[in-house]
C-alpha cells in the first residue's frame, strides 16, 4: 500500500492571498515599484525548479504548455469526450496529455517532455522520495555523485577563500585517471571563471586545496538571473528613497556578478529603510532545503504591500503596535533568558517590524513571518527586520473543529478561540526575541575577539570557553546540516519561555485568567505540533525533511522527558475504528515543570551556539531528534496514525500585476485549482514560451549529473 504522505487529495484546500483592498491605495509610483519587484520575484522564483530535483523543470514546462493551450474547464470536456470519468480526469495525467491540444500541435515535443519526467514524477523509489545527499535522497544543489564528505570538504575550501555558499551549487567532476575536480558554480547573469585569491594550476585553471582541485565559475541560472537584474533596474526608477535605490543597485551587482558581498551591502540598505509602504527582499535566503544546510533557496523578491495604507487593516495596525512595544521592552526581557549576560549581544539591535499583506512571494512555500537578513555579520552587529505576513496568517490559522486532531474534546473550543491570540504571542517572541537574541563568540582574521576570551566561562561546565567562530566561519558553515532546525528550535523555546512573562502577556492585551488560557493554548499548540511533525520524518533513512517540524518534535521530547505528568500521549482507537491518539497537557504544571525543562534545554542550545561547539550541539539536538518505537510513546507507530489522519496543506493563489498604459492593473483569482493554474499561465503570458526554452536548456545542460 502506498504511504498516504505521497497522496495528494483532489479536494486540497486552495485559498487566494487577498490584497484587493490594499493595492488600489498605493500611488501610481508605488504600484510601478511593486510591479517590477513582483516580476523580479517570479522570474527568480523559477530558479527553485533547478534547485529541487532533476525532473522539476520539465514538469513545470509540461504543465505550462498543456494549460496554455487549453484551460482546465476545456480539458475536462476533452477528457470526458475521451471516456475519462471526472475522477480519472484529475488523476490520469498521461491520458489527458495525449488527448490535449498541446499534444496535437506538438506531439514530438510533448512526448519528449513526458518521457523526461513522467516516471520520475510518480516514482516512489526510496532515494527519490525526499531531498538528501548521496543515498539519503535527491538534490540538485549537488551533482548526484556527491556525498556528505564532499560537502564538508568544499565548505572548508569556501571558508578558506572567504566565499559564501549561499548562491552556489556543487558539481563533482571525475577524470579518467580517477582524480576529481570540484566545480563551485555561482548564480549570476555573467558567465565566466570567478577570480579569487589563491594559487591556480595553469593547466586546468583550478585551485589546489588540501591536494584537491577546485574551480569557481559564474553563470548558474544565467538567463533567469538576467531577467531578475532587468526588472530590478526598472524598479529602481520608482524607488521611494535613496536607501531603496542603493539597495537595488547592490542587488543588481549581486545577481549580475554573483557577489554575496554585494547582497550583504544591499541588505544593509534594506534594514535602514524603515517602514516602507512597499516592502521587498530578494535573493538566496533560506537554507532549509539544502541537505548540507549552507546553500540558499531563491526566495523570489518577497514583495509586500503594507497594510498600514489600508483602512481595513485595523488588526494589523494593532499587531504592529504590540510588536513595537515588545521590541521596546527587549532590554527588560532579554535578561530574563536563561544564559549569562556575556552570552547575550552587547547591544540589542531593535528590528523594524511591520505587519504586511503579501502581493508576491515566489519560492517553495510562504511563511507567516520572516526575520532577515540571515547573515551573521549583519544580524549580530547591525540589525535585521521582522515582517508578519497578515494575509498569509489569516489563511494559515483558520481552524475547523471537526478537523482538529489529537486533542481532547474539552480543549477544542478553547483551542479554536485562542489559537490566533496565542500564535501572535509566539510569533512575536520567536521572530523578535528568539532570532534576535544570543551572541556568537568570534575571533576575526586579525586575532581580535568580540568577547573576553580570558574570563568568560561556560555556565554548564564552569570552565573557560574553549571554542568559538574563527575567521570566515559562520553559524551555517559550522553547524551545516542542523543549523536551520537548531535555530528554529531555539527561537521556539524562547517563545515558550517568555510567553510566561506577565509583562509580555500584558503587551499583547492578555491579563488574569485570559492570559493563563493563552499560555495554555500556546504550549498545547506546540505539543500538538510536535506530534504532527512526525509526518515529516522518513524512517527508512532516519532523516527529517522540514526544519521547523523537527524543531517542534524536539521540544515535544524535552517536555515528555520532564515527566511529572506534564505531557501525556495516549494511543487510542477513533470513532471510525481506526488508530488515533490523544495528547494532553497539565496546565497546572506548565510553570512548575515545563518552564524549568525549557530553561535547561534553551540554555544548552545557546551555549553550544555561542561557542561554536558543533560536537556538543549536534549530540544534544540529534539525540532529541531520534524517532523510535520504544515504549511508552511508540513514535514510529504514532507516525502512522499521524499520516492516516493528516490534513493536506493549504495552497495559495497569488495575484498578478500587469502594465496597462500608464497604470498597473491587479489581476486577482478565486480559490480554486483552475484559478491557481490560470494565475501561472497569466503570469508569463508575454514571454512564456521563450522562458520555458531557457529553463529546459538549463535543466538539460546538467541532466547527465544525475543520470
Amino acid at each position: 500500500m502506498v504511504d498516504s504522505q505521497y497522496i495528494l487529495p483532489n479536494d486540497v484546500g486552495i485559498s487566494p492571498l487577498d490584497c484587493a483592498e490594499a493595492f488600489p491605495l498605493l500611488s501610481p509610483k508605488e504600484k510601478l515599484y511593486a510591479h517590477y519587484l513582483s516580476r523580479a520575484s517570479w522570474y527568480g522564483g523559477l530558479i527553485v525548479l533547478l534547485q529541487t530535483s532533476p525532473e522539476s523543470p520539465t514538469i513545470y514546462v509540461l504543465l505550462q504548455r498543456l494549460f496554455r493551450k487549453q484551460p482546465p474547464s476545456v480539458l475536462e470536456s476533452v477528457a470526458s469526450a475521451a471516456g475519462l470519468s471526472p475522477e480519472e480526469y484529475q488523476e490520469k495525467l498521461k491520458a489527458l496529455i495525449w488527448q490535449s491540444q498541446a499534444f496535437k500541435d506538438s506531439p514530438t515535443q510533448m512526448e519528449a517532455l513526458w518521457n523526461s519526467c513522467g516516471d520520475l514524477m510518480y516514482s516512489l523509489d526510496e532515494k527519490l522520495k525526499q531531498l538528501g545527499l548521496g543515498d539519503k535522497g535527491i538534490t540538485t544543489y549537488f551533482s548526484g555523485n556527491c556525498c556528505l564528505k564532499d560537502a564538508e570538504l568544499v565548505q572548508k575550501f569556501l571558508d578558506s577563500k572567504n566565499l559564501s555558499a549561499y548562491n552556489t551549487r556543487l558539481f563533482k567532476q571525475v577524470n579518467n585517471d580517477g582524480k576529481c575536480c570540484y566545480e563551485v558554480r555561482l548564480a549570476s547573469a555573467i558567465k565566466d571563471e570567478c577570480p579569487i585569491d589563491g594559487d591556480v594550476d595553469n593547466k586546468c585553471g583550478c585551485y589546489n586545496f588540501d591536494g584537491t582541485l577546485f574551480k569557481v565559475v559564474r553563470g548558474d541560472y544565467a538567463p533567469l538571473m538576467q531577467r531578475v537584474v532587468d526588472c530590478l533596474k526598472k524598479a529602481k526608477a520608482y524607488a521611494a528613497n535613496e536607501n531603496e535605490e542603493h539597495m537595488l543597485e547592490e542587488y543588481v551587482q549581486s545577481f549580475f556578478f554573483g557577489s554575496i558581498e554585494a547582497h550583504k551591502q544591499g541588505s544593509r540598505y534594506w534594514i535602514r529603510d524603515k517602514g516602507p509602504i512597499v516592502e521587498s527582499h530578494i535573493g538566496f535566503i533560506e537554507s532549509y532545503r539544502d541537505p548540507f544546510g549552507s546553500r540558499g533557496e531563491f526566495e523570489g523578491a518577497t514583495v509586500f504591500v503594507s497594510c498600514l495604507v489600508c483602512f481595513v487593516a485595523v488588526v494589523n495596525k494593532a499587531m504592529s503596535a504590540r510588536f513595537a512595544e515588545l521590541v521596546n521592552s527587549a532590554e527588560v526581557l532579554l535578561p530574563e533568558l536563561p544564559w549569562p549576560t556575556q552570552f547575550e549581544k552587547d547591544r540589542f539591535l531593535k528590528p523594524d517590524f511591520t505587519s504586511l499583506d503579501v502581493l508576491t512571494f515566489a519560492g517553495s512555500g510562504i511563511p507567516v513571518g520572516i526575520s532577515i537578513p540571515n547573515y551573521d555579520c549583519i544580524r549580530q552587529s547591525e540589525g535585521f527586520k521582522n515582517v508578519s505576513l497578515g494575509n498569509v496568517l489569516a489563511v494559515a490559522s483558520a481552524t475547523q473543529k471537526e478537523k482538529l486532531t489529537f486533542l481532547r474534546e474539552e480543549d477544542k473550543d478553547l483551542y479554536i478561540k485562542l489559537k490566533n491570540p496565542s500564535f501572535e504571542v509566539q510569533v512575536g517572541l520567536h521572530e523578535l526575541l528568539g532570532h534576535g537574541s544570543g551572541k556568537l563568540f568570534v575571533e576575526d582574521e586579525k586575532g581580535n575577539f568580540n568577547f573576553d576570551s580570558k574570563n568568560v566561562r561556560n555556565p554548564e561546565t564552569g570552565e573557560l570557553v574553549s571554542s568559538w567562530y574563527k575567521g570566515s566561519e559562520t553559524w551555517d558553515s559550522k553547524f551545516s546540516t542542523i543549523a536551520s532546525t537548531y535555530e528554529e528550535c531555539r527561537a521556539e523555546c524562547v517563545g515558550l519561555y517568555l510567553c510566561l512573562n506577565n509583562r509580555v502577556l500584558s503587551i499583547f492585551g492578555q491579563e488574569g485568567s485570559d492570559a493563563e488560557d493563552v499560555v495554555y493554548i500556546n504550549w498545547l499548540n506546540m505539543v500538538r505540533a510536535g506530534v504532527l511533525a512526525l509526518e515529516f520524518y522518513t524512517p527508512v533513512n532516519k532523516t527529517w525533511r522540514q526544519a521547523h517540524m523537527q524543531a517542534r518534535f524536539v521540544i515535544l521530547r524535552v517536555l515528555l522527558e520532564a515527566n511529572e505528568g506534564l505531557v501525556s500521549l495516549e494511543h487510542t482507537v477513533g470513532s471510525d475504528g481506526k488508530p488515533d491518539a490523544i495528547i494532553s497537557l497539565d496546565r497546572t504544571k506548565i510553570r512548575s515543570v515545563g518552564k524549568p525543562a525549557i530553561e535547561r534545554f534553551l540554555r544548552k542550545l545557546q551555549i553550544h551556539k555561542s561557542t561554536a561547539d558543533v560536537e556538543g550541539g549536534r549530540a544534544l539536538y540529534e539525540g532529541y531528534s531520534s524517532v523510535t518505537d520504544s515504549e511508552p510513546e511508540k513514535f514510529l507507530t504514532l507516525r502512522e496514525t499521524v499520516l492516516l489522519r493528516k490534513e493536506a496543506r493549504k495552497m495559495f493563489v497569488q495575484a498578478n500585476t500587469r502594465v496597462q498604459g500608464d497604470t498597473i492593473e491587479l489581476q486577482e483569482y478565486a480559490g480554486s485549482a483552475a484559478d491557481l493554474i490560470r494565475s501561472f499561465v497569466d503570469r508569463f503570458h508575454d514571454d512564456g514560451e521563450e522562458l520555458e526554452e531557457e529553463i529546459l536548456a538549463l535543466s538539460q545542460m546538467d541532466a547527465h549529473c544525475w543520470s
